[in-house]
């Protein structure tokens, strides 16, 4: 009892002394031209300069500080600094009581630095001028998940069904590995292979040709790109991993991931093949197959129309020869298999009543392709770089299968039947190349750029077809048995050279000029069969034909650039002067048509950073393009049986303002923040297809101009972060809502359409100590659709999902892993389910220092997975089933290298992830 007295009576002195002796000093660090707060300031206190720290902390968004730190009577220094700024130092005589400093003043540098150093915990997001970029070890997953399981977990992105990424409603087209292409710059390889251990920053920017990188030009396109960069203390050494399984209904699976780090250089192979729809190279050490493309969507990865059977090979090889050579070079072979069994209702809305058409068709599909990339970066000097990026594509497509289709009008009453087989070859070849010279002068923004790109390619296809159309309404039943041979081949160059000479410190001028020649030729045989001559020997001249197309452009342009850091301006504006020239030989006809056009186009940008880590930027386009020589040209296309197709001479171009708004807002300090995004296309004038159909349901179509449409989005994303006693929680929710007004022609009846799309979303993530993890999420999509002068008034669709991932830890062997999904639909079709549930779970366990995993693991453990889809327009509704991977089990064996800087893996002592790398990744 005295014991424990004394102890206790001992730690409240200790803490009372503490208190007595520590001070709390605080203040405010400002910029002293814009006078605004410059957040994550770093800020510390030192014995001597540079020396010993008494204490450190960063400054929060309004640029304030305040720390505690022991007493201390001698001479102390106060450190202050921050990117693009002088550092500031100022001495104190001693720590001997709190202290407000007021405000301390930094003096912003001409020479502005690329980057921030920390030297307290890195935050998870930081503010890097125009690139977002996110810690990637401040975001948790599962042990040895790849990375495209942490972009799942980022604040703002989300990855579709399809595999398309966005991050705060703006697309991603690329996606690099140290600023290099990795087996192409769609990144699907990188972010399905990679360990996510090895990747130390994730860098979200906007996406900029080599001209506007090299130039430093911002960025005329409104797609992002996402760069990964690899933690230096792994980037020299190898990694690797083979997996091989097999399991009921006779499923299996087989990879293997080489990769070579030696800082300039990297080496990485890649293979694989299995029969469970695994579309790439993934080597997913829970499920592979199965953990959703983004929150709250179940089953994604999984193809979801057919099985397929994958084969694939790749290499890729980067090497950094000197400093002023670099190249990089990947080739990949992909070949699938895929056979799908479908079935489909669509429903047309037409203003004289609704034809509903029942489909049901059987096929198996080949692809084969082969990909060769290379990119050559050359600097003969200091002041002028030279960017060489040749890609070559060679790929055959065959398609075999069978068909049937029956349509009826609302009162029931059949109308058309079509029954046939079909098969198709197609044999494509396809060679693109960028040449790019940069060349900067001894002043500060003079520059001289010039890039030439050029695509040639060429398709063959041949295809053969046998099937019959039945007309109830006229009896009349028409039958073809036909070979097609049809060649397109497409020369596309284009040139483009800019000067750009500043002004002022601010300002910036620039002029140039772009030339484009970009020439197409389609020519399309059918021959009928012989049955006499057992041959298809009988030319069919109405189903054959020869289009050609060439548009030479020349187009001057000039803008003016303002950037004073704080608020930037752009705008660029050109007017192209165009020849275009459209021929077609048709049943003995000749056709010429050539028009020339003078079109202006505008850019124009502003941007105003309050400070690094918020910022609201607002986009103007102004566009015109040119109809296709298919819509022009009166050549009457009757390949489908149901559908006849004839181009419009007297088309206008289409003509649009696209209009956006962003806006960001991070806290460093608590590690949340928010996005807002709005985007508008207002369109003077558009193209759409024009159809008139028959009592027997089969129609005609041709292209006319519709006039004053337009298209809205708005969007918004909140993310927060709680840290405590070693648990971490993250939340989020985020909306999406589209709204449009649009206009069609169908069976010589304009209508009106106005469509309303809402789609928000919830999720979390709870990860408790080293013991377990819980993410759930939430998303519906509310579709409604508003007609004038149609068939219908009005119709309404919602879908929802919801999608609970968990993770637990048994020791530092085993790891159990559970993925469930519910889908519902409201309004599903007759005959099909409306609901379903995927719950997939995987045991793994994990011996031989971590070199080797075995994996049990159930697909569709409920057995209830379907291939069931909605897609909604604005003149049909159409609900579609496709052959799917149903349950089963696999046993897999995992085996792993990893050697980094020649050195072993570190001990697993208070980590998950091999290599060392801590599951509390909040560091």
């Amino acid at each position: 009892m005295f014991k424990s007295h004394f102890s206790v009576l001992f730690l409240f002195i200790s803490f009372f002394t503490y208190a007595q002796e520590s001070y709390f000093i605080q203040g405010q660090v400002l910029d002293i031209n814009t006078q605004q707060p410059l957040e994550a300031a770093n800020v510390y206190f030192s014995v001597v300069k540079d020396s010993l720290k008494l204490g450190a902390t960063t400054t929060d968004n309004s640029g304030r500080f305040k720390l505690r730190l022991k007493k201390y009577e001698n001479t102390a220094f106060l450190n202050v600094s921050y990117v693009g700024h002088e550092n500031y130092r100022d001495e104190l005589a001693g720590i001997t009581e709190s202290k407000d400093l007021g405000t301390i003043y930094l003096f912003s540098t001409e020479n502005i630095l690329k980057d921030v150093v920390i030297t307290t915990a890195a935050p998870p997001i930081k503010i890097k001028q125009d690139t977002l970029e996110y810690n990637a070890a401040s975001f948790k997953v599962r042990p040895d998940d790849n990375v495209d399981a942490v972009l799942k977990e980022l604040p703002g992105f989300v990855i579709d069904d399809e595999g398309k990424i966005t991050v705060n409603g703006k697309e991603v087209s690329q996606i690099l590995v140290n600023g290099k292409a990795f087996f192409g710059k769609d990144g699907a390889v990188a972010l399905q292979n990679l360990p996510a251990d090895i990747i130390n920053k994730i860098q979200v920017s906007d996406f900029k040709t080599k001209k506007e990188e090299l130039a430093g030009d911002d960025a005329a396109s409104d797609f992002l790109s996402v760069n990964l960069t690899i933690d230096e203390k792994k980037n020299k050494g190898y990694f690797g991993k083979f997996l091989g399984g097999y399991g009921t209904d006779d499923r299996f699976e087989g990879s293997f991931l080489v990769n070579q780090f030696d800082n300039k250089q990297r080496i990485s192979a890649v293979g694989a093949t299995n029969n469970i729809n695994l579309s790439g190279f993934s080597i997913d050490e829970a499920f592979g197959d199965d953990k959703g493309k983004s929150n709250g969507d179940v089953g994604a990865t999984i193809s979801r129309k057919g099985i397929t059977t994958t084969n694939l090979a790749g290499l890729n090889y980067f090497n950094e020869w000197s400093d002023q050579l670099e190249t990089t070079g990947d080739y990949s072979f992909n070949n699938s298999v895929n056979n799908n069994a479908k079935k489909s209702t669509q429903t047309r809305f037409l203003p004289t009543g609704n034809i509903t058409t029942i489909s049901d068709s059987d096929a198996k599909t080949e692809n084969t392709n082969n990909k060769l990339n290379f990119e050559l970066e050359y600097s003969p000097s200091k002041t002028t770089q030279i960017v060489v990026e040749p890609r070559l594509r060679k790929s055959t497509y065959e398609n075999n299968g069978s068909s049937s289709s029956i349509s009826s009008n609302e009162a029931g009453d059949l109308l058309n039947e079509n029954i046939g087989t079909s098969s198709r070859k197609t044999d494509q070849l396809s060679f693109d190349n960028e040449i790019t010279v940069n060349k900067n002068f001894i002043k500060r923004s003079r520059n001289l750029n010039f890039s030439l790109t050029n695509n040639n390619s060429k398709n063959d296809l041949l295809g053969f077809n046998n099937n019959s159309i039945k007309s109830f309404t006229s009896g009349i039943t028409k039958l073809r048995n036909q070979l097609n041979d049809n060649t397109i081949q497409r020369d596309y160059y284009y040139a483009q050279v800019e000067f750009t000479e500043p002004i002022s410190k601010v300002v910036r001028m620039r002029v140039g000029a772009d030339y484009k020649w970009d020439k197409r030729i389609t020519d399309e045989k059918t021959f009928n069969y012989d049955s006499t001559a057992v041959a298809y020997s009988i030319f069919n001249d109405s189903q054959s034909s020869y289009i050609a197309s060439n548009q030479r452009t020349i187009a001057p342009k000039m803008g003016f650039y303002y950037d004073d850091k704080v608020f930037s301006f752009n705008v660029r504006n050109s007017t192209a002067m165009v020849q275009y020239d459209n021929s077609s030989f048709y049943r003995g006809n000749n056709t010429d048509l050539k028009s020339n056009y003078f079109i202006p186009e505008w850019h124009t940008q502003f941007k105003y950073k309050v400070d690094r880590s918020n910022y609201a930027q607002l986009k103007y386009d102004y566009r015109v393009n040119l109809p296709t020589a298919y819509q022009l040209l009166p050549v009457l296309d009757i390949s489908s049986t149901v559908n006849t197709v004839i181009g419009n001479p007297d088309l206008d171009p289409i003509k649009k303002h696209s209009f956006s708004f962003n806006f960001r807002n991070y806290n460093m300090k608590k590690r949340s923040g928010y996005y807002v995004y709005m985007k508008a296309d207002i369109i003077d004038s558009d193209i759409i297809s024009a159809r008139v159909y028959a009592d027997d349901g089969t129609s005609s179509t041709t292209f006319i101009n519709i006039n004053d449409i337009y298209k809205t989005s708005l969007g918004a994303s909140w993310n927060n972060y709680i840290k405590k006693n070693g648990n971490t929680f993250r939340y989020g929710v985020g909306f999406k809502t589209d709204y449009s007004f649009d206009k069609g022609f169908v069976n010589n009846v304009f209508y009106d359409a106005k469509i309303l799309s809402f789609s928000p979303r919830v999720y979390s993530s709870f990860n408790y100590g080293d013991l377990f993890t819980v993410a759930p999420s939430y998303s519906f999509n509310y579709v409604e659709s508003k007609y004038k002068n149609y068939s219908i008034d009005a119709r309404a669709n919602v879908v929802h999902k919801l999608n609970l991932r968990t993770t637990n830890y048994f020791g530092e062997k085993w790891v159990l892993s559970n993925d469930f999904g519910y889908s519902y639909n409201s309004n599903s079709g007759n005959g099909y389910r409306n609901d379903y549930k995927l719950w997939n779970m995987s045991l793994g366990y994990t011996f031989l220092d971590k070199m080797l995993t075995a994996r049990m693991k159930v697909f569709d453990l409920l057995n209830q997975n379907q291939g069931y889809t909605r897609s909604i327009t604005d003149t049909s509704i159409r609900d579609e089933e496709n052959t799917v991977l149903k349950r089963y089990a696999m046993f897999s064996l995992i085996y792993k290298i990893k050697n980094f800087g020649g050195m072993k893996p570190p001990s697993l002592d208070g980590n998950r992830n091999s290599g060392g790398r801590k599951r509390n990744r909040d560091d």
